[in-house]
């Protein structure tokens, strides 16, 4: 693949259309996962073999590949799904920084998306960044922005839509780990979920890892990503709002040819 997360793709297919026919793709082998732990870090190191500070995508998509043998669309899914599980769990360290620094883009939306998240962090001090990321989704009392299902959809923490949520991953053989206390609706750690049903570590049908992203990633979360574009506190993390809005667009239109 020439270029970043799902550019490569969308190049390789031909189109956009081309490649959302083969979106969402599993491999028929059945998973190893008996039951997963779903938190606000990128998949546990030691299942996946690679570094979820790595956002390399052809040394990541190949090691997926290699690994489980899905197919490479599935892997640079995986891939962006991962970084912005990373982005949004905590603020980016140094080495995440220069790594992404080194993207590159292309004239598609996601490509333009990934050149300018390479700009700014080219541009970003660490300190600076954990600041940006104290401010937005911290702060004193409450961040900027709350990342979370519940509240995008009711105005509200902790309500329905987290509820159903965790009846779903039950089903799926996902549980949060006994060290981790954030809801698991917050978005990092949903962003973590598809990257883990794209790279088939949970096992799931085509139509259920489609059903899972429009019942809990579509209806909230391109919006959460908008807001974080607009957000007063946002500098590095605007590139963020942008690749994640325009990622999730990309998705929800492939689930819709996939129909």
């Amino acid at each position: 693949m020439r270029d970043a997360g799902l550019c490569h793709a969308i190049d390789a297919a031909g189109s956009l259309a081309q490649l959302a026919r083969r979106i969402p793709v599993v491999p028929s082998s059945p998973s190893n996962w008996k039951k997963a732990r779903a938190q606000r870090v990128v998949a546990d190191e030691a299942a996946s073999g690679m570094s979820r500070r790595q956002p390399c995508p052809e040394v990541h998509i190949e090691a997926v590949v290699k690994d489980t043998a899905i197919d490479p669309v599935d892997a640079a899914r995986a891939w962006e799904y991962e970084l912005l599980a990373a982005l949004l769990s905590s603020p980016p360290g140094t080495a995440l920084l220069g790594e992404i620094a080194a993207l590159r883009g292309d004239g598609t939306p996601l490509g333009r998306a990934h050149a300018a998240l390479a700009e700014a962090a080219s541009k970003a001090a660490t300190g600076a960044v954990e600041r940006e990321y104290f401010d937005l989704f911290v702060g004193l009392g409450r961040g900027e922005l709350l990342p979370y299902a519940s509240y995008y959809l009711t105005g509200f923490l902790n309500e329905r839509p987290l509820s159903r949520l965790r009846e779903d991953l039950a089903a799926l053989g996902i549980e949060r780990a006994e060290s981790i206390f954030e809801p698991e609706d917050h978005a990092a750690t949903l962003c973590e979920v598809m990257a883990g049903l794209a790279s088939a570590r949970f096992s799931a049908s085509p139509e259920l890892q489609r059903s899972f992203f429009e019942k809990h990633v579509a209806p909230w979360m391109g919006r959460m990503f908008a807001d974080l574009e607009r957000a007063a506190s946002a500098r590095f993390y605007r590139a963020v709002g942008s690749l994640g809005r325009v990622f999730v667009e990309i998705e929800a239109e492939a689930f819709t040819f996939a129909n």
